[in-house]
C-alpha cells in the first residue's frame, strides 16, 4: 500500500544525521537525578562520569548515535511537573556526554517532556528528541497524556531549534491505547507525520520487549517518513528486524546482563553492531 502524502516531501533526518545505512542509536539511561524520588545525594559529577564512560563504551563499539534518558527519575513525572532540577541536571549529562565522543546526541525526557527535551537539545548540541506520545492521547502509567505536537512545534520554533528533529513512536508502549483503539497502527503514523514528526519510531510494550516485524510494517504503511525500531533489538533479531526497519534504538540488551541500570558492556555492543555490519 502506498503511504498518503499529507505534507510536502522533506528531508530524510535518518540519512542527514547519520552517514551510514540502518544507524543503530544506543541509549544511557542515567542513574536518578536532583528532584527524583530515588536520588540519594549523589554527587552529579559521578552522574556525568557514568553518563560518559558508557558513552566512550558504545562508541568504541561503533554505535552511530547516542540517545540520553532520565531513565532512572520513577515515577516518572508528568510533562507539566518536570522540573527545572531535572532540565539542568539532564543538560549538564548531555555536555558531559557530547565531550566525550564524536557520534550524533539526541535526548529522551520521561515521560513525554517533548518541551523540556527541546530545551535540553538546544543548549547541549543534540540533533533530535524522542517523544513517547508525539500526536492523539493514551493513557499512561502517568495517566491521561495528550499529544504534545501543537505546542512542541511552536516551542521548538520560539526557541530557534528547527534543526533539532523529532522522533516519534507511533503506538507507544507503556500504558493503554483504548482513546484510539478506533485508529490503525497505520493511520497513527499518519497522524504522528501529519503532525510534523521527522522519524517513527516502532515499538514493544514495555523496556527490552522485542518490536514484532508486523509493527514495523504497519508503521510503515502509513508513512513516508524513515521508520526505526524503537525496543527489543538483539542480534538474533536483526536480520528479521532490520529488513524491514531503517535503524533502531538499543538500550536494555546493551547493558550488563541485559538489565537497563547497568553499564553498557562492550562485548554486547561489539556483538549486535557485528550482526548489523551483515545487512547494511
Amino acid at each position: 500500500m502506498t503511504p498518503p502524502k499529507v505534507l510536502p516531501p522533506k528531508d530524510d533526518m535518518l540519512e542527514t544525521l547519520f552517514p551510514v545505512k540502518k544507524p543503530v542509536i544506543g541509549v544511557i539511561h542515567l542513574r536518578p537525578l536532583p528532584g527524583a524520588p530515588r536520588y540519594e545525594g549523589e554527587a552529579v559529577r559521578d552522574i556525568y562520569a557514568a553518563a560518559a564512560r558508557d558513552a566512550r563504551t558504545l562508541a568504541d563499539g561503533g554505535i552511530d548515535g547516542i540517545i540520553v534518558e532520565n531513565a532512572s527519575d520513577l515515577p516518572f513525572a508528568r510533562p507539566e511537573s518536570i522540573g527545572p532540577e531535572t532540565v539542568a541536571a539532564l543538560t549538564a549529562a548531555c555536555l558531559e556526554v557530547r565531550n566525550a565522543v564524536d557520534v550524533p546526541i539526541g535526548i529522551t525526557c520521561v515521560a513525554n517532556g517533548a518541551i523540556p527535551a527541546l530545551a535540553v537539545a538546544k543548549a547541549s548540541g543534540a540533533k533530535w528528541v524522542r517523544v513517547n506520545q508525539w500526536a492523539n492521547a493514551y493513557v499512561a502509567n502517568e495517566g491521561f497524556l495528550n499529544g504534545p505536537a501543537p505546542d512542541a512545534m511552536r516551542y521548538r520554533a520560539h526557541i530557534g531549534a528547527k534543526d533539532i528533529a523529532i522522533f516519534a513512536d507511533v503506538h507507544v508502549k507503556f500504558g493503554a491505547h483504548a482513546i484510539t483503539a478506533d485508529r490503525t497502527i497505520t493511520e497513527q503514523a499518519t497522524d504522528a507525520e501529519w503532525f510534523d514528526a521527522d522519524v517513527l519510531i516502532a515499538t514493544g510494550t514495555r523496556t527490552g520487549s522485542p518490536t514484532q516485524p508486523d509493527e514495523v510494517e504497519d508503521v510503515r504503511s502509513g508513512t513516508n517518513l524513515p521508520v526505526i525500531i524503537g525496543s527489543g533489538l538483539s542480534p538474533e533479531q536483526v536480520p528479521s528486524l532490520m529488513a524491514v526497519a531503517d535503524g533502531a534504538i538499543v538500550g536494555q540488551w546493551l547493558k550488563e546482563d541485559g538489565l537497563w541500570w547497568n553499564p553498557v558492556d562492550p562485548r554486547r555492543v561489539e556483538d549486535l553492531m557485528s550482526a548489523i555490519g551483515k545487512v547494511r
